[in-house]
């Protein structure tokens, strides 16, 4: 599996704002924000449920991992992803950094993935622990 993912409630505006909140408090900033349903309706006239893709970045552990591996940038950020759900929930999904070491096969990269997995796992559980 690539991700891993907790299920919060609603409304899409305030989960939004609890992962970031979540997310900083583990170091995390948010570096992009794309508005899925957005792009779907713009680009295609299509509806869609809310959907956002955040780039988080916790900036020590990113730079360690681009001395470790220089195209590592073609891995970052670590990418959140909320998701509208019926009911009024919303789905937010967390790469798993592990996913990093075992497309590089690079050793460097194994203990910033470490790092990086435990802070968003706990981010999942303290979004898990308010839901």
């Amino acid at each position: 599996m690539y991700g891993f993912h907790v299920d919060i409630p609603g409304p899409f505006e305030q989960a939004i704002e609890k992962v970031l909140a979540a997310l900083k408090a583990e170091g995390f900033g948010v570096l992009s924000d794309i508005d899925i349903q957005k792009a779907m309706k713009d680009k295609l006239g299509q509806d869609m449920p809310a959907y956002r893709i955040l780039g988080a970045c916790n900036p020590p552990l990113a730079h360690q991992a681009l001395q470790a591996e220089p195209d590592i940038g073609l891995l970052l950020p670590c990418n959140v992803t909320l998701r509208q759900l019926d009911g009024g929930r919303v789905s937010v999904g967390f790469l798993d950094p592990q996913t990093m070491v075992q497309l590089t096969g690079n050793p460097g990269v194994t203990g910033v993935a470490d790092e990086a997995g435990q802070r968003l796992q706990r981010v999942r559980a303290a979004l898990q622990a308010g839901a």
